[in-house]
């Protein structure tokens, strides 16, 4: 755990230098103005950001059985949270956070687990397929043959991946995650079996109604094109704005990009660089894409910190329930305790022949 954030630290701050080298490489000053050339409009991205979480967090809640479905606000307010927590923390922190948050609202640990799982590879699908959409777009923008080789090769690992994501939420993958904790425990009833169990029971039930996760991918879907709105809105008020392909090409693959880079809290350095060489194929000037990716880490920001706030704020409110709910249980079972003790002692007081012992 120790090794895994001081790695953590080190991609932090190689992320950070890369964001720096690249201002200054572009002219702190030239992205200064790009940025400031948005203005107002950065509440319009904001607004179109906000919009891709709720159609993401109703895809969400459109994987729940209709018995066990929680809220849709529910769904759409923890989607914002495990957005902040993705994009400025981790890149999985805030889905195992919304997870556990999700348990607080009275659905149980293994169906929140397997609800978080499937709708990641469902999100993950579908932005396969959005990046596709964007290499077709590449294409018939007769794009340099070369990258666009590139672009393909990597699509393909990055389906062969999902494939494998997908075939290990099914009872082969069981067996196997089942056997490797067995081997790492060294007993096969380790209780954690047995939450295992019913995290893939869940997922079956999830899986078994085919419609609801089509529904949820065509939400998820829907959310990434919308995204492209921010694109073509910052690009515009920068003064070069461009066409619904370029745009398309930049949002879809930049994501690519991004979720290639999980391991890099909040993608730091690789967005960035990303969109120097996404941006570079429309003619689109360094300081300008780096601008883009400022005014996109604003709009994180700008949605990101209430989603933390509200995060602990649902903490805050559980444990201070939990707190509340001990200080009443705990004094109550100790009378009952010692009501007990009194008519034991009464009982035993009555017996026939105790006062023999006296």
């Amino acid at each position: 755990m120790a090794k895994l954030k001081q790695a953590g630290a080190v991609a932090w701050l190689a992320g950070i230098a890369v964001c720096i080298g690249l201002t200054i490489w572009s002219g702190p000053a030239a992205v200064g103005h790009a940025v400031i050339s948005v203005g107002w409009g950065l509440l319009l991205i904001v607004l179109v950001r906000a919009v891709t979480v709720v159609a993401a967090g109703a895809g969400w809640w459109l994987l729940f059985p209709a018995k066990m479905r929680p809220r849709l606000r529910t769904c759409v307010l923890l989607r914002f949270i495990r957005e902040a927590g993705n994009v400025l923390l981790m890149q999985v922190g805030g889905d195992l956070v919304g997870a556990r948050l999700l348990t607080a609202r009275g659905i149980s640990g293994p169906l929140a687990g397997a609800s978080i799982v499937v709708d990641v590879l469902v999100a993950a699908v579908t932005q396969l397929l959005f990046a596709m959409v964007g290499l077709i777009a590449l294409i018939a923008l007769e794009a340099d043959p070369t990258l666009v080789r590139i672009v393909a090769g990597a699509l393909a690992v990055a389906a062969l991946m999902l494939v494998g994501f997908y075939l290990v939420q099914h009872r082969g993958g069981q067996r196997i995650f089942r056997w490797g904790i067995g081997l790492v425990t060294g007993a096969q009833s380790w209780r954690a079996l047995g939450t295992v169990d019913a995290v893939y029971q869940n997922l079956a039930l999830i899986y078994s109604d085919r419609s609801r996760t089509i529904g949820s991918g065509l939400l998820h879907l829907a959310s990434w094109i919308i995204g492209v709105a921010e694109v073509s809105i910052a690009l515009a008020l920068m003064g070069h704005p461009v066409g619904i392909a370029e745009a398309l090409v930049i949002e879809s693959l930049l994501h690519a990009i991004r979720g290639a880079a999980f391991t890099v809290p909040a993608a730091l350095g690789a967005q960035e660089a990303g969109l120097v060489m996404l941006c570079g194929l429309f003619g689109i000037a360094p300081e300008q894409a780096i601008a883009l990716s400022l005014v996109k880490r604003a709009a994180d920001l700008l949605l990101g910190l209430p989603g933390l706030l509200a995060w602990q704020a649902a903490e805050w409110r559980q444990m201070k329930g939990s707190v509340t709910l001990r200080a009443v249980v705990m004094p109550a079972l100790g009378a009952g305790i010692h009501v007990l003790k009194e008519v034991q002692n009464v009982d035993g007081r009555d017996k026939p022949g105790h006062d023999a012992h006296q």
